[in-house]
């Protein structure tokens, strides 16, 4: 294990409990990591602002931690499944990081390194689990990572299938959604596909903003200035007005203070931008 990924304080892990609700079970088995993804779904946002804040993105356990506990805030995959695997480790979980490539809508792969996901193995020995806090609208629970039928999950069925050269798909109602390269895998292994995807015209980050999160009845995201709420299958769209009505929007649905409202444009870096405190 690299410096970068040693356990969490004690009062780090107490605060990122804190942060999603969730208390610290004696045992880590897979009770216990059940309702932490869930718990980490409903509380921290997927949503990718800092691409057009401005703000870094360091793949460090610490930096990734304090963004979600210290400021608040969301992230996306390498930040999400990155803060989560440092917290799950320091709780007593086995965790690998994988490297996966996601399916495009026309059934093409993405970059190497698109997507960050977790494999977890618990003290019951029921896992090893597919483990992701960071792929937005995907599974609420864990997934059995070794389990090639369909497993039953309140976002639909999913499966793990096999793929070619030993990766595994991950499939929901029959629709590939990422492939996974079962290599364990290091946080610094990740920096050029963070970067591309902070950095690169192509990618749909840099051209799309997006706040998202769980809610108990279905799913509310911020797009821009059109907020889509869903519950219980049906979808509402309501399109925001001012500045100070999109900011109470990212404070009432997310729990974000933001001090501007994020704008598509050229993505860049205030490389000064650290979260806990300064």
């Amino acid at each position: 294990m690299d410096a970068a990924s040693q356990n969490l304080p004690p009062e780090t892990v107490d605060a990122y409990l804190r942060r999603i609700g969730a208390t610290r079970h004696r045992v880590p088995d897979s009770a216990a990591l059940r309702e932490l993804q869930l718990r980490h779904l409903h509380s921290v946002p997927f949503e990718n602002l800092s691409v057009h804040l401005g703000e870094n993105l360091v793949l460090e356990d610490k930096l990734l931690v304090d963004k979600i506990v210290e400021a608040g805030r969301g992230g996306f995959c390498y930040e999400l499944n990155g803060a989560f695997a440092a917290l799950l480790r320091s709780l007593g979980f086995g965790v690998t990081l994988f490297q996966a490539r996601i399916f495009a809508t026309d059934g093409g792969l993405g970059i190497p390194y698109d997507h960050m996901t977790l494999r977890v193995e618990t003290a019951d020995g029921t896992g090893p689990w597919l483990a992701d806090v960071g792929f937005g609208d995907h599974s609420h629970h864990p997934l059995l990572l070794e389990e090639r039928g369909e497993q039953s999950d309140p976002a639909g069925t999913f499966r793990i299938a096999v793929a070619p050269d030993g990766d595994l798909d991950v499939l929901r109602d029959g629709k590939p959604q990422f492939r996974m390269d079962t290599r364990p895998r290091e946080l610094a292994d990740f920096e050029a596909g963070a970067w591309y995807h902070r950095t690169s015209p192509a990618s749909h980050f840099t051209r799309s903003l997006v706040c998202s999160r769980l809610t108990d009845d279905g799913r509310i995201t911020l797009s821009g200035r059109k907020l889509v709420t869903t519950a219980h299958g049906e979808k509402e769209e309501r399109r925001l007005g001012d500045d100070a009505e999109v900011l109470a929007a990212y404070r009432e649905h997310f729990g974000l203070e933001l001090d501007r409202v994020p704008e598509v444009g050229q993505p860049g870096v205030r490389q000064a931008a650290q979260y806990g405190g300064e």
